[in-house]
């Protein structure tokens, strides 16, 4: 399974793209601004067709991209999260990104053309995304109203620049998005956070996630479920 990260995007916000080594179909995680061109060079590299966007959550920083991205292809946001489709700006809660993204050279919002809330099913069954790629969705709001996190199992085989690197046995991922950091959370202060439902969500991912669990979150280096239950202050302090 190819796994590939990048985190050269606005506010450093991670994008993934994963696909089975066979089936040579991407599904791409989460688009943050500046996120397009990579994305389209490392399908080229890797010989890779696009088959779907998935989005973790609906702030700007992490979906800015995804009609650049995406073209024609699905792309799927859990069902909260849908109304910021139409201008992640202005759900945003911060002005001053409205201003500062001009400035940068950054394209003005456009919305995708295929967008579709997740399905339902897939928060209680896994499910191929693509050919080859099957996840399942679990809601965890409190970032947003609809964050959600997203498990699949596979091999790693791409050891190379934004690889993951390689693996001599399936190991059990969840993209966490902007819920669970490396040694951090996702905030609750912006419109849609709610710090109550967000330590709900925590307390649940503690007793339901393996501590085997390699985490890919929105921000920052990978970590494991058992690092963070064990070393993280704010899994602590949900759970007491």
């Amino acid at each position: 399974m190819i796994i590939l990260r990048y985190s050269e995007t606005f506010l450093e916000a991670n994008t993934y793209i994963i696909a089975d080594d066979a089936e040579r179909v991407a599904l791409v995680v989460d688009t943050g601004a500046g996120s397009a061109a990579w994305i389209q060079a490392a399908l080229e590299e890797h010989e890779l067709t696009l088959g779907a966007v998935l989005l973790t959550h609906g702030h700007a920083d992490h979906v800015w991209d995804v009609s650049a991205v995406a073209g024609d292809e699905p792309v799927y946001v859990p069902k909260p999260d849908l109304y910021c489709l139409e201008n992640p700006l202005e759900y945003l809660g911060m002005p001053q990104f409205a201003i500062a993204f001009p400035r940068m050279g950054i394209d003005e919002w456009k919305k995708p053309e295929n967008l579709q809330s997740l399905p339902e099913q897939y928060y209680s069954e896994s499910i191929e995304i693509v050919p080859g790629v099957t996840i399942r969705a679990i809601a965890t709001p409190g970032h947003t109203e609809g964050s959600s996190v997203f498990l699949f199992a596979g091999r790693a085989s791409f050891a190379g620049p934004h690889g993951i690197g390689n693996t001599d046995r399936d190991e059990t991922y969840m993209l966490s998005g902007d819920v669970i950091f490396n040694n951090g959370i996702g905030r609750t202060d912006l419109p849609g956070g709610d710090d109550q439902k967000m330590a709900s969500s925590l307390r649940f991912l503690v007793q339901v996630i393996k501590p085997e669990t390699i985490i890919f979150p929105g921000h920052g280096p990978q970590t494991s479920m058992f690092h963070e239950t064990r070393h993280s202050e704010f899994l602590h302090a949900a759970m007491s």
